[in-house]
């Protein structure tokens, strides 16, 4: 099956760059038997748990393996998505988007395929290697989406394909997660070693980054150690913090008398590496070209931003309901 799904995204991709109609009507019908592949492991799995009731070591085998049946379904989904996408192109993907989803494609059905490799050979070590690999083309569909509204704009491109590469290159980027997946569901069946929980890179902005921005920020690395980064900035940042913050911080147990206080333009050309940027006086827009893809805006204009108590009275239970709706936990 996994050999089966690897051969689809493969051919998935080259149908999308040589808009070969054939190879992506056969990747399209040959999702079926994958699906039929994944409902008869679904089905060995259950009566194998029926039949032995499983524990320890052989419960989590068979957990892993309907898991990756699971996946392996998705990804044969995500290839057939792609081969549909490809047959209404109706002119060849602009060269640098071309070269995005090559390299792209090629690194997904390589990564999938040594996912799997360690799943099958129970190796810990592979996993963990596989793992560390994927993240490292995230930052590529921001360029491929800047490639492709360039291409819009230009007019050298019916709309009708922008819309089709995106699907096809989002497809992409999906299955290196689950080859990621995989990759945990390895760990996970050798070792019970349990996926990690998901950490954010959170950025806090205000008007001077003097008062608000850098409270949340060290209450957040105080109160929150296990959830990300947390940094701060200002679009007219000053010297140094406000004193009476740094002395409201004090009662926190918090100091700021070491802050410097951080300009945004500092940090504009890396807004894209934060996954929340948190605008406590609402004007982070103006200062942003655009939104990165994978970047989510919080807009928390706060009142009474110059004293200390009634900002940290407004933030301190927003940020608790923010961290139990991202990791699910409360503040200690």
């Amino acid at each position: 099956m996994g050999g089966a799904v690897v051969g689809a995204v493969r051919s998935a991709t080259k149908s999308a760059l040589t808009r070969d109609e054939a190879l992506a009507t056969q990747t399209i019908l040959g999702d079926l038997p994958i699906n039929r592949q994944a409902r008869e492991l679904d089905h060995r799995c259950h009566i194998f748990i029926a039949r032995h009731l499983p524990s320890a070591g052989h419960l989590r085998y068979v957990s892993s393996a309907m898991r990756l049946s699971k996946t392996l379904e998705r990804v044969g989904d995500y290839a057939e998505t792609m081969s549909r996408a490809s047959v209404q192109l109706m002119a060849p993907p602009p060269e640098s988007v071309r070269e995005d989803i090559e390299m792209m494609g090629r690194h997904a059905a390589n990564t999938l395929e040594l996912s799997l490799e360690a799943y099958c050979d129970g190796s810990v070590e592979k996993a963990r290697a596989t793992r560390a690999v994927v993240g490292q083309y995230g930052s590529t569909f921001d360029k491929v989406f800047t490639d492709l509204v360039a291409a819009g704009k230009s007019g050298t491109q019916p709309m009708e394909d922008l819309f089709a590469l995106m699907a096809i290159f989002n497809r992409l980027e999906r299955i290196l997660h689950q080859a990621k997946n995989i990759c945990e569901q390895t760990l996970f069946c050798v070792t019970g070693e349990k996926k990690d929980e998901k950490t954010f890179d959170v950025l806090f902005v205000d008007s001077r980054n003097a008062g608000a921005s850098a409270l949340a920020e060290y209450y957040c690395r105080k109160a929150y150690p296990e959830a990300g980064t947390f940094e701060s900035a200002g679009w007219d940042a000053v010297e140094r913090p406000d004193k009476k913050f740094i002395e409201y911080a004090d009662t926190l147990g918090l100091d700021l008398r070491d802050v410097e206080p951080r300009s945004f333009e500092e940090v504009l050309t890396q807004v894209a590496d934060y996954d929340l940027v948190i605008d406590l006086a609402g004007g982070v827009r103006k200062h942003l070209k655009r939104i990165p893809f994978h970047t989510v805006i919080l807009s928390w204009p706060l009142a009474n931003r110059d004293d200390p108590a009634a900002v940290f009275e407004q933030l301190s239970p927003q940020l608790s309901d923010l961290m139990e709706l991202l990791r699910g936990e409360e503040e200690d």
